[in-house]
């Protein structure tokens, strides 16, 4: 999945053309991860039933929550799920050649899951600040008190929510600039600007 810098890059940038309340769109934007902190299935939060996919279904997600998508909460989490889908089946297959991930100095290296999760994390947490610097997103929503959101996705603890903002927020602010193996802050620009143009033509279409 994307990391929480990359899902509130891409809702700050979609959020130029949308107008939305700041706070309730970009906590939309990052609540499915939440599965991860309270050892909720992923799955459930991701609207996944394929097995062995991480891709989100996003028309299961429209069929319950289509006639919700005003609410700025709602929009962020429709979001979030579109960018990982455009993460998983698009931005990182472009990474793999065969069994081996291709580094970004061109190495084929030949890695398990575990190794692939390892480096993919380690990128995360070192392109952060550079993420931060250059979209500069608020983060306030991780210290700050929050207003809580309406009690709509039903795959989703709404109550949890401020157990998964300390934790995550715990996590970015720990960001340190590295190196990094699989992406550049070109490779992450280059992607929320295709997620900006993707999201935004099928709202559009909608």
């Amino acid at each position: 999945m994307a990391s929480s810098v990359i899902h509130l890059c891409v809702a700050k940038k979609i959020n130029e053309t949308l107008k939305l309340d700041e706070r309730q769109f970009y906590l939309g934007s990052i609540a499915p991860d939440i599965s991860k902190f309270i050892g909720e299935a992923r799955e459930k939060t991701h609207f996944i039933t394929k097995a062995n996919s991480d891709v989100p279904e996003i028309n299961l997600f429209l069929v319950k929550y289509r006639d919700y998508l005003d609410d700025p909460f709602v929009m962020g989490y429709f979001v979030h799920l579109y960018t990982d889908k455009l993460w998983f089946s698009e931005f990182i297959p472009n990474k793999f050649e065969d069994t081996k991930i291709r580094l970004l100095d061109g190495t084929l290296l030949e890695v398990d899951e575990k190794q692939w999760t390892e480096i993919m994390y380690s990128d995360y947490t070192n392109l952060a600040t550079k993420l931060f610097d250059y979209y500069s997103p608020d983060l306030s929503l991780f210290y700050e008190d929050f207003i809580e959101p309406n009690d709509i996705i039903e795959e989703l603890q709404v109550d949890k929510l401020p157990i998964f903002l300390e934790k995550s927020g715990k996590f970015i602010m720990e960001s340190k600039e590295e190196k990094t193996y699989l992406f550049d802050i070109d490779n992450i620009i280059d992607f929320v600007d295709e997620c900006n143009d993707k999201i935004l033509e099928f709202l559009k279409n909608m």
